[in-house]
């Protein structure tokens, strides 16, 4: 590769359980690639290829992708969107090899406290983009709070990092939502995935509690939901983080499941969506544009990763544009840690995150309504982002 010959290194699932997360970020990578053929710096011209390895949604797998693309295709940036193990293994593996990384669909806290480090500790070579748990809290608060005759809630979480990380005591849920007046009852830690929920039923019933938060998958939270009516109780309510900010139909193939989905009326949070405000700096697409593009282009319906999966790429172009020497790695990392950029995500300012190497993204509300063509995500709740537009009202089970 010649000196000036540029790579950006992409960590993918482009199979297994991540899958939901690779398809809207293979479809980028090829919408985009002829703006991402060339960047200029300066006065020069450098020519860009972009190398991508498929995580196979498996740690170990992700983290020998980062050191090919390292070595063998001497990436200058890698980018990378995944799940709970599988990012913290990309993220990390770019530590170890000294490359610059960029990575989102994550709150911070999961990213910052799963690889080791607290509050205000800085990483050299990687950088993440995304929400917090705090703004999860608050986006569901505000949902809860158009319930009326609400009473407490009940926490359907797990006991792996997403249970640990949501009952933290100063990271979690509990700080945003006390203040609220809101009183939360932990229905008990559950194996991932579950074959029964009857234990966190019977804390349901026990406390009399009709409003249900979780960050479950679609396949648990239906089993959940079925043994709840079975048990004679409706929540009247279920918000949900983590795989149900995506159409159940996508994350499972059962009948039975997008059934039992569908009757519950799932609330989630939603951080991109074709009515969001903003357009791409690489092109002007819109996020409706892009939005429309993928429905037309591929046949599914458009997810929320699709916006973050090209803010990436907006990311990687403007730091290869803005580096002091693109071809140089450090030089490509000093010129992520002062990234302030306007993309089809939102604007991502990595020079007044929370803590240092992130940048973050405000929330809505939505909840899934069901039509013709199945579950449609619609945005209920715009207090923390009144720019986003409203696309339906908030139907609680009756």
């Amino acid at each position: 590769m010649s000196s000036t010959s540029l790579c950006v290194g992409v960590v993918a699932p482009l199979t297994g359980r991540l899958a939901p997360l690779g398809a809207p970020l293979s479809y980028v990578l090829r919408r985009l690639a002829p703006r991402l053929a060339h960047v200029r710096n300066g006065g020069r011209r450098h020519d860009v290829t972009v190398a991508v390895r498929d995580s196979r949604s498996d740690p170990a797998v992700a983290r020998q992708a980062v050191r090919d693309l390292a070595d063998v295709d001497g990436a200058h940036v890698v980018l990378t969107m995944a799940g709970t193990r599988v990012l913290p293994a990309v993220t990390d593996a770019c530590e170890e090899a000294g490359v610059p990384c960029v990575s989102t669909t994550f709150p911070w806290q999961a990213y910052v406290h799963t690889r080791g480090a607290g509050l205000g500790g800085r990483f050299r070579w990687t950088y993440h983009f995304a929400w917090g748990l705090d703004d999860i809290a608050a986006v569901f608060a505000d949902l809860w709070e158009r319930v009326e005759g609400r009473g407490a809630v009940g926490c359907l979480w797990n006991d792996d990092l997403q249970g640990a990380l949501l009952r933290h005591d100063r990271y979690g849920f509990a700080p945003v939502t006390l203040l609220r007046g809101h009183a939360l009852v932990d229905l008990g830690a559950y194996r991932e995935p579950s074959d029964s929920f009857h234990a966190q039923v019977g804390r349901l019933r026990e406390h009399g509690t009709d409003l249900v938060t979780s960050a479950a998958t679609a396949t648990d939270l239906a089993l959940f939901h079925r043994q709840a009516r079975e048990a004679g109780l409706r929540p009247r309510l279920i918000t949900c983080s983590r795989w149900l900010t995506y159409p159940h139909t996508h994350t499972t193939p059962a009948p039975d499941i997008h059934g039992e989905l569908a009757d519950a009326g799932i609330a989630t949070l939603v951080y991109w969506s074709p009515g969001h405000p903003y357009r791409s700096s690489l092109d002007g697409t819109t996020c409706t544009e892009l939005a429309h593009a993928y429905q037309r282009d591929t046949g599914a319906a458009w997810l929320q990763p699709l916006g973050l999966a090209h803010a990436l790429l907006e990311t990687a172009h403007h730091a290869l544009a803005t580096a002091g020497d693109p071809t140089d790695r450090t030089s490509v990392a000093e010129a992520l840690a002062e990234t302030r950029l306007d993309t089809i995500a939102g604007h991502l300012d990595w020079s007044r995150g929370p803590t240092p190497n992130i940048a973050l993204l405000p929330l809505v509300g939505g909840q899934w309504h069901q039509g013709a063509e199945g579950p449609r995500l619609a945005v209920v709740s715009n207090r923390a982002h009144p720019q986003v537009p409203l696309t339906g009202e908030l139907t609680p089970a009756r």
